[in-house]
């Protein structure tokens, strides 16, 4: 019996009849179709109907799991080239391509985060890794079954009684330590539960004690930890597609208001984040940490912030969006002021369609970077 048959990837076994049952649904159908093709032409249902014969056609050609992430790879490649000026990353030097890791990475775009560092892995010969997904976002079974086909597996963070939960995070932590000992295979993991909608990235505690569930009566935080080959992850975005959605929400929730969000919104983000344009993208990668043996969970998270926080490569935007709240440094990177003042205009351009309380939660989310790597010098 699989005891992590309901959340881990699915297998090459299962991926045709997975196929099947997503090409015959017309919420995915939709979904891809927006996707490949965005815009106005993919609404026109002369061209929609051959849109959905090709890709079902296309389907009938993915047998297994590797030609999935080859159809994948050329849709990452596709967003690289059509909605990045310059994509970077930079520390793989520091790691070997035949051990696996644990990728603790900040948070910003629902499915980008994981599939960028993915994709640059794999054009450097490096293996992919299984990435962790929290099951809110797995309100429609197709939404999981198409995770689940890209290496995806299900975290039970919400839903259920609190047994319920608790024996979802023990199944996940198990299938964490699995992958990593026993498969040889990494994972990717945020540093905390949802997006930093706010700029400001943070580890929770909580993540780390629900890795260690697992080991918890048989290792120590520290030893385990130190085992499990940490990898902390920054990314960071020039623009963020889905920012004024951000600010929105946290508008809303810090006014007291219930943000209720729409059906399928999560969806939305995500197929936002990725046809959105984002000009600069940088990934930095730390070597692998070593914690030390009276290290708790608090002290690890901190240690693992504070490099995320270093690592983060700033871009005009940032320094931009602290002008603009009054916040003037010096000190403003590399960038000229022309290219300030250009990232100014950009932001001010997207503040237009914002409430006043909602345009300052849209410019926290780019100044924040700012202030947080101030804080560690």
């Amino acid at each position: 019996m699989d005891p992590f048959k309901d959340i881990r990837p699915y297998t090459d076994a299962e991926v045709a009849e997975v196929l099947r049952s997503l090409t015959s649904n017309p919420s995915v159908l939709k979904a891809l179709i927006g996707l490949q093709f965005p815009g106005v032409i993919s609404n026109i249902p002369f061209v929609k109907f051959f849109i959905k014969q090709k890709l079902i056609s296309k389907a009938r050609t993915i047998n297994t799991i590797d030609d999935y992430q080859q159809v994948f790879k050329g849709l990452m490649e596709k967003v690289v080239q059509e909605s990045i000026s310059t994509f970077s990353v930079n520390g793989l030097n520091k790691l070997n391509q035949q051990d696996s890791y644990l990728y603790i990475s900040n948070h910003r775009d629902i499915s980008l985060d994981a599939a960028l560092l993915a994709l640059n892995l794999y054009q450097s010969g490096f293996k992919t890794f299984n990435i962790a997904v929290g099951n809110n976002l797995m309100e429609e079974t197709w939404a999981s079954d198409l995770f689940r086909l890209n290496k995806s597996f299900i975290i039970q963070r919400s839903g259920g009684t609190k047994k319920e939960i608790y024996s979802g995070l023990s199944l996940a932590s198990q299938f964490i330590y699995q992958s990593i000992f026993q498969d040889n295979d990494s994972i990717w993991i945020a540093q905390k539960q949802g997006r930093a909608k706010d700029g400001i990235d943070a580890t929770d505690p909580a993540l780390l004690k629900m890795i260690h569930l697992t080991k918890r009566k048989s290792q120590s935080v520290a030893t385990y930890f130190n085992s499990l080959k940490i990898v902390p992850v920054s990314i960071s975005y020039e623009y963020d597609p889905n920012d004024q959605l951000k600010a929105k929400e946290l508008y809303s929730s810090q006014s007291n208001s219930a943000y209720i969000k729409e059906k399928d919104e999560d969806l939305r983000s995500i197929a936002n984040g990725i046809t959105g344009f984002k000009g600069n993208v940088n990934i930095n990668l730390s070597e692998p940490m070593t914690f030390d043996e009276n290290d708790d969970y608090q002290t690890i998270a901190e240690k693992i912030t504070h490099s995320i926080v270093a690592m983060y490569e700033l871009h005009p935007t940032n320094y931009a969006a602290c002008n603009l709240m009054e916040m003037n440094f010096q000190d403003q990177g590399q960038y000229t002021q022309k290219e300030i003042k250009q990232a100014q205009a950009k932001l001010e351009d997207r503040l237009k369609s914002l409430e006043k309380g909602a345009g300052s939660k849209l410019l926290e989310q780019y100044a924040n970077p700012v202030i947080r790597k101030l804080k560690l010098s």
